[in-house]
């Protein structure tokens, strides 16, 4: 009888092994994982906190960010915005200043060292007024370390409403290349480089 049971349960452990011999079934190939459109730190976040902003076609806009600070996410959220503006600055001196430069090359007025001193003026002086109008657009906190993004904007109407003005107020100041710049009808020029309503 312990003869007959041994045999049975060789019979059925063979029978166990072999079938799990036969063709073996295909492993399931994993799925590419999809990548996220912006990844910060590992975490998955807005597009726009990596710089890819839609929906703002009629801002000139930036990010600003910050590391969570002990003063808390008020403090934090302070130190982004002001890091968010000072990106908006320099974005908006760079386009007005190469705007100011065709302008004044368009209505040939003006020549080297006096077209940058006006350059320069006029970008530095518009960026530090429309940055007044600058505001927040969209906030993220990173989940893991807290972390703040802020999305900055500021209209492109104001800048080139700033902007004209400033050009004008410059060019006043030049007495020789006002009156250059006004003999040349100029201001067609000048509206179609800054549009406004």
């Amino acid at each position: 009888m312990t003869k007959i049971l041994v045999s049975s349960t060789l019979a059925a452990l063979m029978l166990v092994v072999f079938s799990g011999c036969g063709g073996e079934e295909p492993k399931p190939v994993a799925a590419p994982v999809p990548m996220a459109e912006c990844t910060i730190d590992k975490a998955e976040a807005p597009s726009w906190a990596c710089g890819m902003v839609d929906g703002y076609d009629d801002m000139i806009t930036s990010v600003g960010t910050a590391k969570m600070s002990k003063a808390g996410a008020g403090f934090t959220r302070r130190n982004a915005m002001a890091n968010g503006r000072s990106n908006l600055a320099q974005q908006i001196e760079t386009l007005v200043k190469d705007k100011v430069e065709t302008f004044t090359r368009s209505t040939g007025i003006a020549e080297g060292e006096t077209v940058d001193t006006v350059s320069s003026q006029v970008s530095k002086q518009v960026a530090k007024v429309t940055l007044n109008g600058s505001k927040q657009l969209a906030y993220w906190q990173h989940p893991e370390n807290s972390d703040i993004y802020l999305l900055m904007g500021v209209t492109k109407e104001s800048v080139n409403t700033s902007a004209k003005e400033s050009v004008v107020s410059s060019f006043k100041n030049q007495d020789a290349l006002w009156q250059q710049f006004q003999a040349k009808n100029a201001l067609e020029n000048l509206e179609k480089e800054f549009e406004t309503k």
